[in-house]
């Protein structure tokens, strides 16, 4: 399954290689993760992501703009048993696909929306793993604007709000885990 997603998505978003308006580009930045729902005790664990992305300009005010980035999300716990307090880091990688649309304020400033596909790589709490625990696929919606520098270097900031379940252990369905990641990110277009 996760082979024929990943072919589809790069068929779309290569498939615009001979459409005027196409650049494509690297991004790096910085996570702040945290998982919401009925997870409590958590706090922000800082990560990073780092991927590619195509801009296709449909016209001169909107876009398209599919990306595939490499995502470390999770949170920092703490849990109270017996009297003491236990402080652990929950890692949680992803593969993240988001397709974006961006409409464009200013030919420099845009907002944008979309939604995203997660594929979990791995999923580490206090550096034992436990992927089996946690589900392989998460949804989830994005928010944000971007700032172009010049023609070729961009900023942004996004919040993705994860809309699953990503709690895949006994009792999911009565404890619900999503993830929340605000992020701020550079890019470079070719």
């Amino acid at each position: 399954m996760k082979k024929i997603t990943l072919s589809i998505i790069a068929v779309l978003a290569f498939g615009f290689t001979n459409a005027q308006g196409v650049k494509f580009g690297v991004k790096a930045g910085v996570n702040f993760a945290n998982v919401g729902g009925d997870a409590e005790d958590t706090k922000t664990l800082v990560g990073f992501q780092v991927g590619g992305f195509a801009e296709i300009k449909l016209t001169e005010k909107f876009a398209i703009q599919p990306e595939l980035l490499y995502s470390a999300q999770g949170a920092k716990n703490e849990d109270s048993f017996g009297g003491e307090t236990y402080k652990y880091d929950t890692k949680l990688d992803y593969l993240n696909v988001p397709v974006m649309a961006k409409y464009f304020i200013t030919e420099a400033f845009s907002v944008e929306a979309g939604p995203q596909i997660g594929f979990l790589l791995s999923a580490k709490e206090d550096g034992e793993d436990f992927k089996d625990y946690a589900k392989s696929i998460d949804f989830g919606l994005n928010f944000g604007a971007g700032y172009d520098f010049t023609e070729n270097l961009s900023a942004g900031v996004r919040y993705n709000l994860g809309l699953s379940n990503i709690n895949d252990g006994e009792g999911s369905d009565d404890y619900k885990v999503n993830n929340s990641v605000f992020s701020l990110s550079v890019g470079y277009k070719f």
